[in-house]
């Protein structure tokens, strides 16, 4: 059945809160904080904003985090303040509002008031089947007819859908079991182009082509959540309705996976940022959820750019996808990394009573995906084609419904990835969203001559992601750190997609580091539970990064090094010193080194002078107190 939009939004928040999902604490009394305190709980744009002496009347679009529910004291609080409420958000315990700018320091000394950013502007970052692996694996399970993501409800959050297209309808009847507008544009058409393209890669039929623009699970449920508008542009209270909304009605519409192929430039650390608090609320609610990790590479120069993950890419829940470039062949030996992937660590920051800036420098993105040139669903009249025409594919058959585009971009790799998860969840519907990411990772192919900050695990790999979920136990819960997760063995750990074999990365990334060893899949791990996060199986201590004894299992090892890859295992180099990646708050682009350890130069990263690759294999430094310079050859000076 599907819900009008209008009705749709209408009904989310009373229906969030009558069922209960979420265990609410009570509202924290009213208080006050002294000093200068109140000012590490305003985003430092909005801070800036107050700081620089802007009309302490003008008014600003905020998001307020509350200190638990939100109640009738936030609201007349804000109201008091000379500020309207705009909406209430259940998923995040927060509020969006206007509110003047001499407010902000009276209600972030309220001990009620956890934190308060400015309501952001969110933008979308502009032969799947065969180089992918997922051709293959149609018939691999023997009790389903065809593994194509069928029961699967993927959740597209966009700037809407276009229906009629064919790779979105079957049969002359929708694939869309609902449209919801999550952002007060009146429907959840598509009039942009990019929501219909980023939906047909997710799960496309093969109507078209025939057949040579299949999505990666056409037999997934879409659920269409309309957060952009023509112009490819929302809010960050966009987003965070349309989360609440998908959270609310996950099990009427069987949302597994939602996918955000969108961003906007990381301000806040991920632990304040609302739009990350809202996916991290979807993935404890058991949804998978896909973010793009942005399009910031390279600066204008065509110079690489360390740091540039984009928001809620940095959230550490989050499957953050960077794009690769397949050049168009179904073989992986020519993949590569894009240019302008953005690439990690991530930069979002908080700052301290004392003012000081304390960065996140979390590893992202966690993979990569086809992104480039990648030929999808054109919706009818999209402004993306009116504005350049040059992006039409060409691909005419009987009416405009079969139009098919040209798009580029993290947003595209990102859909690769959502359909691989609903593959990966019809294999296995017990998987948590743990251990689906895990194994997205687990089976990665990673890329020769690029670093984790670049590619994070390696290239996506279907046909090893499925064979290894279906070797898993079903149903898996119930199982303890340590217990058997296989039925049997342990499946080859390389795969062989069009004609080239290649090795498995064996990793998993968690934060600061990753772990790697074959105990990862054979024994159930206390980080794959929910309620965790993968990132929660490693901890730094005195600068040293350790196992969590409770959540990762003795045989699992820690990575001396995350950054470089020799093709096969990423098993050498340093990433945090003192638990801290960069010291001095800067990322700069080509051949800048940094005397605490780290040097970033063509995309080959030392940290604390012990690993520099040379796109083969690895030269080691002898002084790591020396800020050392890469020659061509790999060796160091």
């Amino acid at each position: 059945m599907i819900k009008s939009c209008k009705r749709a939004l209408l009904i989310f928040t009373p229906a969030l809160l009558a069922a209960g999902i979420f265990a609410w604490s009570s509202a924290a009394s009213s208080g006050s904080i002294s000093q200068n305190g109140w000012r590490s709980k305003v985003s430092p744009d909005l801070l800036e904003e107050f700081d620089n002496g802007g009309d302490p009347g003008s008014l600003r679009d905020v998001i307020i985090t509350t200190a638990g529910k939100p109640g009738s004291q936030h609201s007349a609080a804000v109201l008091a303040s000379g500020g309207s409420v705009k909406d209430t958000y259940g998923v995040i315990n927060g509020i969006s509002a206007k509110l003047p700018l001499h407010a902000i320091e009276a209600l972030t000394r309220r001990n009620d008031f956890a934190f308060i950013s400015k309501d952001r502007p969110i933008t979308v970052f502009g032969h799947l089947e065969n180089t992918s692996g997922a051709a293959q694996i149609r018939n691999l399970i023997s009790s389903i007819p065809s593994l194509n993501g069928a029961g699967v409800g993927i959740a597209i959050l966009d700037s809407g859908i276009y229906s009629a297209h064919h790779e979105i309808s079957y049969n002359g009847v929708s694939r869309i079991s609902v449209n919801v507008d999550a952002g007060g544009f009146g429907n959840a058409t598509d009039y942009s182009g990019h929501g219909t393209h980023v939906a047909s890669i997710a799960c496309g039929t093969n109507h078209v082509g025939p057949g040579a623009y299949t999505g990666v699970a056409p037999g997934a449920t879409i659920i269409n959540v309309k957060v952009l508008d023509r112009t490819g542009t929302g809010y960050t209270s966009n987003i965070i309705n349309a989360i609440n909304w998908c959270v609310s009605y996950r099990y009427t519409y069987n949302i597994k996976v939602m996918n955000l192929s969108l961003g906007a430039p990381a301000v806040d650390s991920y632990q304040n940022d609302p739009v990350c608090k809202a996916v991290r609320a979807a993935h404890d609610a058991g949804i998978v959820v896909v973010v793009a990790a942005g399009n910031d590479g390279k600066d204008q120069n065509g110079n690489k750019l360390y740091g540039t993950i984009h928001s809620p890419g940095t959230e550490p829940s989050a499957i953050t996808v960077g794009a690769s470039n397949t050049f168009g062949t179904d073989s992986r030996a020519d993949d590569v990394v894009t240019t302008y992937s953005s690439r990690g660590p991530t930069r979002g920051y908080y700052t301290d009573a004392l003012g000081n800036k304390i960065y996140d420098n979390l590893i992202k993105p966690d993979l990569v995906a086809p992104g480039n040139k990648i030929i999808g669903a054109e919706a009818y009249g999209c402004t993306l084609i009116t504005d350049h025409p040059e992006l039409d594919a060409n691909v005419y058959e009987t009416n405009t419904y079969h139009y098919v585009m040209y798009m580029s971009g993290t947003s595209v790799a990102t859909p690769v990835v959502s359909g691989a998860a609903a593959l990966l969840l019809q294999a296995n519907p017990s998987l948590t969203p743990n251990l689906v990411k895990a194994i997205l990772m687990y089976s990665a192919q990673p890329l020769k001559g690029y670093n984790t900050l670049e590619q994070g695990a390696g290239e996506l790999n279907i046909d090893g992601a499925v064979r290894l979920a279906n070797t898993i136990k079903n149903p898996v819960s119930g199982l303890t750190n340590g217990q058997p997760l296989l039925v049997g063995a342990l499946p080859a750990q390389q795969s062989t997609i069009a004609g080239q074999t290649f090795h498995w990365g064996q990793g998993v990334i968690t934060n600061f580091t990753f772990l790697y060893d074959s105990d990862l899949m054979n024994n159930w791990q206390g980080m794959y539970g929910q309620g965790v996060l993968l990132s929660d199986g490693t901890y730094v201590s005195a600068g040293v990064i350790l196992k969590k004894a409770s959540l990762v299992t003795p045989g699992v090892s820690v990575s001396t090094g995350v950054v470089l890859s020799d093709g096969l295992l990423m098993t050498s180099g340093t990433l945090v010193s003192s638990g801290v990646a960069l010291s001095d708050g800067d990322l700069l682009s080509d051949n800048t080194a940094f005397c605490d350890g780290v040097i970033i130069s063509d995309g080959v990263l030392v940290a604390d002078g012990v690993i520099i690759s040379d796109n083969v294999g690895y030269t080691t430094l002898g002084d790591p107190g020396l800020c050392s310079t890469p020659l061509p050859d790999g060796t160091v000076k």
